[in-house]
């Protein structure tokens, strides 16, 4: 049953009040016009400005004051039973002479069947008027509006200027599936955005549309967002995990369901701290070609009750609206190991995290990283939750030579000018992380000399350095001996 249909049964069965939560007011109002095309019924509306106005056509009436008490007396009074579209009217229902009045019409007492429609972008009510209320969600524009809110801004634009926009109809295509998700308002005010950028419309405007509709989805500023990932697709490293996402890549994008093969779900990455798991993470969007976004799992964490499920519930729910998409959910097992400390909190977001990594439907990818194993709890390594759980290890002689080299070069220095080889010798036991500190320690000491940073320069560095495989040897050990046949090696 459509959206239209829904609300038409609920008028035609005489529902007393009903509740839409949207910033999209006149999507309710067409909404509704479309309803009283079937249920025959006069339309209101209310607003504090213009009070009572007649929607359906125009008709003389009585002066009716715009506040609240005299207003729900016409209603009340009127001998038609009509539809009431009341806009932002909740917040002035704080006195107990309004919500009697209220209750009395939603109750029919002397007064017709009438529909009341409470909108607002968060409509609040007293318990007792809650109670007697419907809600009813309104569906976001689907792609038909889309397309028809970007050819009229196209349209107003060329009548704006009098010449032709610029279009590439496969990019305007690509465009209108990436707005959905969004309101009207929001979606029209995009597309004007980007038509009014350069005249024009094309692929080059995926990634400001995709950027501008993750700062709308994103109000609560749990998830951070990255479009270009494919720089991250050849990072040192992790080979194996990157010949492995390339083997799933065209099912994960595929725009249809493949009848024999699932589509990829994620996978759990552990490893010594330092060794790369976080450009893993965004290698893994390089490699399918998509948006990478990171969930801030300790900024979930709120002291009211019942919050922190809800700030979990908002933040997966934007990032289906972003897919396809890498959802990356770093140090996981910081926001599921509050124990019994928490009065159940962390248990209630596992429980939500795994039934919705069982049921979703979007293209979301989840990549989660972990460095105490221990602390995660067996709910989420069994297996079928992950497809896979690959171990970030440190990195071997070949891969260390390749992560000097990445590191000399982004500081201008020519890695040919360096003995490579001798380098990945000297810094056996070194992560990721500690082979650029030892660089960019080399280039202080460099410079506090006034010589240019040479050879000789990095093998101080690095023999001036306790790497984290020394200073925590049995902690490092016991992972990676925990890791040895029980995971996957990412390189």
């Amino acid at each position: 049953m459509s959206e239209l249909e829904d609300l038409t049964t609920l008028v035609r069965a005489a529902t007393p009040l009903l509740v839409i939560e949207t910033v999209d007011e006149q999507r309710v109002i067409e909404c509704f016009r479309h309803v009283i095309a079937q249920a025959l019924r006069p339309l209101w509306r209310w607003t504090l400005t213009d009070g009572l106005t007649r929607l359906d056509f125009s008709a003389p009436g009585a002066e009716v004051a715009n506040d609240v008490n005299s207003t729900l007396e016409a209603i009340r009074a009127a001998p038609e039973r009509g539809i009431y579209l009341l806009f932002d009217f909740d917040g002035l229902l704080g006195y107990a002479m309004s919500q009697r009045q209220l209750r009395e019409i939603v109750q029919r007492q002397r007064s017709a069947a009438h529909t009341l429609v409470l909108v607002g972008a968060k409509v609040t009510l007293p318990e007792e008027l809650e109670a007697l209320a419907l809600r009813v969600p309104l569906s976001l524009p689907d792609l038909k509006e889309l397309a028809a809110i970007l050819r009229g801004e196209a349209l107003a634009w060329q009548r704006e200027h009098g010449r032709r926009l610029e279009v590439d109809n496969d990019a305007a295509r690509t465009l209108v599936r990436n707005l959905v998700g969004l309101s009207a308002p929001d979606a029209r005010r995009i597309v004007r955005k980007l038509i009014y950028n350069d005249g024009a419309l094309n692929a080059q405007d995926l990634p400001e549309l995709m950027q501008s509709k993750f700062d709308l989805l994103n109000r609560s500023g749990l998830l951070h967002y990255e479009y270009a990932t494919a720089s991250f697709a050849d990072v040192a490293g992790v080979a194996k995990l990157r010949d492995w996402v390339a083997r799933r890549r065209a099912v994960f994008l595929a725009a249809t369901p493949d009848p024999v093969l699932d589509p990829p779900k994620g996978v759990l990455l552990l490893g010594v701290q330092g060794c790369g798991k976080s450009l893993a993470a965004k290698a893994i969007a390089g490699g399918f070609g998509v948006p990478l976004v990171r969930l801030d799992f300790g900024a979930l964490y709120d002291k009211y009750q019942g919050e922190t499920e809800k700030n979990l519930r908002e933040a997966l729910a934007s990032t289906e609206l972003l897919a396809p998409c890498v959802l990356w959910i770093d140090e996981i097992e910081k926001g599921l190991a509050g124990g019994g400390e928490d009065g159940g909190v962390s248990r209630r977001v596992l429980g939500y995290l795994l039934t919705w990594m069982a049921e979703r439907k979007a293209k979301v990818f989840v990549v989660a990283t972990a460095n105490a194993v221990q602390e995660l709890p067996a709910e989420l390594l069994r297996k079928g939750r992950f497809d896979e759980i690959f171990f970030v290890d440190l990195p071997r002689a070949e891969v260390r030579a390749a992560i000097f080299a990445m590191h000399l070069k982004r500081r201008q220095l020519d890695p040919a000018g360096f003995d490579l080889p001798a380098l990945a010798a000297a810094g056996e036991g070194f992560s990721g992380a500690e082979i650029e500190q030892a660089i960019v320690s080399a280039l202080y000491d460099a410079a506090g000399n006034g010589a240019p940073p040479d050879q000789s320069a990095v093998l101080a560095a690095l023999k001036a350095t306790h790497p984290l495989s020394v200073l925590m040897r049995e902690q490092v050990d016991a992972l990676r001996a925990w890791a040895q046949g029980r995971c996957v090696a990412a390189d």
